[in-house]
């Protein structure tokens, strides 16, 4: 992906996540912000809903920084005026190009959904649910008359449990309601990967509240003062809901000490991206034998899926280390425990005092985010999120046409043409691989723009005057729709991003590349400018999104999407060879402080940015072949591809946030993201007329090139 994910309260599955994100071509990138001012308040509140979708045109002269030597910091010469004159909002953890157009993505969302919660007209059901789903949300005086109350009968099951055999059913129980929380682990379905077209049970990591298990295991300085802060956070949060603030204090440790244990028995970011490593598949007895004082017969149960035999354990380990938690603990300290991740599932969807206190922790001391973001914003996330389809089909009703779509196709079907060919004349790889390769590119399904089946929500019950049990039977109604998928045929046609996603992905099970209507947008995509910049933006994309079916992860999955190994030996020594040099370059960039990229963990995405933009390249120049072009904006027409390709990853980051990118995000930053790439293209460097010893020209016989 190319954009900051937007947080799907449905998905409670982290292996399916880890396994989206890492064919993905989120940028998430991470430049250090230069010195600007925040945006003001006043600016913001100026927001207002918008009626029609706003045209921002494509190649942005104004973004650029003339002054810069192109061969010197291609990034900068893009971006320079972008980053000056877009300081980051005070919402906000980071801003981009896609973040802008995400935001007025949003200010139209807002518009639509405003109009049908105000609206007395006749609406179908669909457009009633979001309209009411938002109006509950937006409705601020109840939210706030009703405090912490809503939590009172989760808060009730939990203490009323009388011995730890009650435990699976109250799990159970709670994992139906709570989106995407993952307390003590994840449950849901998933394409099995010894055979993709069967989906099977996946029992995954959780348990853990800080973003990633490095906060608990690293012992530098600044870790230890997250951890710190971290638990003085759960405290003041036991004490909202009620509790003594010297026996919170206790419980915060407590809960420290269990989410410790369990960090440590938890898969690295780097491990994750190693699908072999998550690929445990064993019976109802093995899983039995993982966690015997945990019956699982009962947990399924209660979730529906009694004689469930077949399970994807994504890591073994972290069961057996649950295992002895559960054992040593009392009953008290497992409801402690509950309890805390219980309010952080919720809070947000709280009373004030509640939501501040998450947003003061998660997003000010985590991200350095000064404000909170305004009301409008987080409804329409949550309906984005709990009623995406129905959202999404209404702003593609608006706002993308057939005509749009169809041009997408054609420009993905070119892409697909030239990385054919690319596969062809690649002198290191065996015609035994090169024919598997061409087999799994044959066999890729193009999603452009929106599902052709809506999806159905009748079964939603979304109540005008109950905005946390909207956002409950939400969950419930997605946790539910993912376990119902255990054992019933593939639905191919499904997607993981709604439409309105300023984002893209690749889906290695499904082998397909996914690109909703929001990121065919102006900037991004601009039918009325040239083909140039297009090709560098929305063809890079593509090509990005493409080569994630070939890079060091995606490479292992077959063309039916299976995990299966498809390579020659020589040829898997060949492509690992290539990838060190990717590795070896990125691992020299530096993030923020001290911190350096951890290339093992981008190279997937640091691969497909470069086979991407080769891949737009390739296919811009057959489009253009038999045509004359003429320099605009004192710019030739290589030279727009270019800065047509680099300018979707103009932005500013807060420290804060990059340190948190550093050990979570599988993407480069934006800046080497544009730097990284063109240093090992030397049709850049003719494009631009850069020098051998230049810094965006590699030395010579050390470019990298994988596809």
């Amino acid at each position: 992906m190319r954009a900051a994910l937007l947080k799907n309260t449905g998905v409670i599955l982290s292996a399916l996540a880890t396994a989206l994100t890492a064919a993905t071509i989120v940028a998430n990138a991470q430049t250090p912000s230069p010195a600007v001012a925040p945006a003001t308040t006043a600016a913001r509140i100026a927001d207002k809903p918008l009626k029609s979708f706003p045209y921002t045109p494509g190649l942005d002269v104004s973004a650029m920084d003339k002054t810069a030597d192109p061969c010197v910091d291609f990034y900068q010469y893009t971006c320079g005026g972008w980053m000056k004159n877009n300081p980051i909002p005070p919402d906000q953890a980071r801003w981009s190009v896609y973040g802008k157009l995400a935001n007025d993505n949003q200010k139209y969302l807002w518009g639509i959904l405003q109009s049908l919660a105000a609206s007395n007209e006749k609406k179908n059901a669909a457009q009633q649910k979001i309209g009411d789903y938002f109006a509950a949300c937006m409705n601020e005086s109840a939210i706030e008359k009703l405090a912490g109350t809503p939590l009172q009968p989760a808060l009730s099951s939990i203490d009323d449990m009388k011995t730890k055999a009650d435990l699976p059913m109250l799990l159970a129980a709670l994992h139906l309601t709570l989106a995407d929380e993952g307390m003590l682990f994840g449950f849901s379905s998933n394409q099995d990967f010894g055979d993709s077209s069967k989906v099977i049970a996946f029992a995954a990591g959780g348990g853990l509240g800080l973003p990633d298990r490095d906060y608990y295991t690293k012992d530098d300085e600044k870790s230890r003062t997250i951890r710190s802060q971290y638990v003085a956070h759960i405290a003041q949060m036991l004490v909202l809901l009620g509790g003594n603030a010297e026996k919170a204090k206790q419980s915060a440790d407590k809960i420290m000490a269990i989410e410790t244990a369990l960090a440590n028995a938890t898969l690295t970011r780097v491990e994750k991206r190693d699908p072999y490593k998550q690929f445990n598949k064993m019976n109802a007895a093995k899983l039995q034998a993982l966690m015997p004082n945990f019956n699982w017969g009962t947990y399924l149960q209660a979730l529906g899926l009694k004689n469930l035999n077949t399970f994807n354990v994504t890591e073994p380990a972290f069961y057996k280390a649950l295992s002895t938690q559960l054992q040593t603990l009392t009953l008290d300290e497992i409801k402690t425990y509950m309890r805390w991740h219980l309010v952080r599932a919720t809070s947000q969807h709280l009373s004030t005092p509640f939501a501040d206190e998450h947003f003061a922790f998660f997003s000010k001391t985590l991200r350095g985010v000064p404000e909170q973001k305004p009301r409008w914003k987080r409804c329409v996330a949550l309906v984005d999120g709990q009623l995406g389809e129905a959202l999404g089909q209404e702003f593609v009703s608006r706002a993308f046409s057939a005509d749009l779509k169809a041009k997408t196709l054609r420009m993905t079907k070119q892409i697909e043409v030239a990385m054919a060919d690319d596969i062809k004349s690649l002198t290191w790889m065996s015609p035994a691989t090169k024919q598997k390769a061409q087999e799994k590119l044959r066999a890729v399904a193009n999603k452009i723009g929106y599902p052709d089946t809506w999806r159905d929500y009748s079964t939603f019950n979304v109540k005008r005057d109950d905005f946390l049990g909207n956002v409950q039977r939400g969950a419930n109604f997605e946790t539910k729709r993912q376990l119902a998928k255990i054992g019933k045929p593939l639905n191919h046609g499904e997607w993981g991003m709604t439409a309105p996603s300023v984002n893209a992905y690749y889906n290695p099970q499904m082998n397909d590349i996914n690109f909703p209507a929001g990121v065919l947008q102006p900037p991004l995509y601009d039918p009325k400018m040239d083909d140039a910049p297009n090709y560098g933006n929305t063809g890079g994309t593509i090509g990005h999104e493409l080569t994630h079916g070939f890079d060091d992860e995606g490479r292992q999955f077959d063309a039916k999407g299976s995990l299966k190994d498809w390579w020659t030996k020589k040829d898997a020594t060949e492509f690992t060879n290539r990838s060190q040099c990717i590795i070896d370059q990125y691992a020299t960039y530096t993030i923020v402080d001290d911190i350096k990229i951890n290339s093992k963990l981008t190279l997937g995405e640091d691969v497909a940015d470069l086979g991407g933009l080769i891949l737009g390249w390739m296919a811009w120049k057959t489009e253009v072949a038999d045509m004359k072009l003429e320099p605009r904006d004192g710019l030739t027409p290589d030279q727009r591809f270019f800065v047509g390709y680099a300018q979707w990853a103009c932005e500013n980051d807060r420290d804060e946030n990059l340190r948190v990118k550093a050990l979570t995000d599988p993407h480069s930053p934006g800046k080497y993201r544009v730097n990284g790439l063109v240093v090992n293209m030397p049709e850049f460097a003719k494009a631009f007329s850069c020098n051998a010893g230049q810094p965006m020209v590699a030395e010579k016989g050390k470019a990298c090139r994988v596809w």
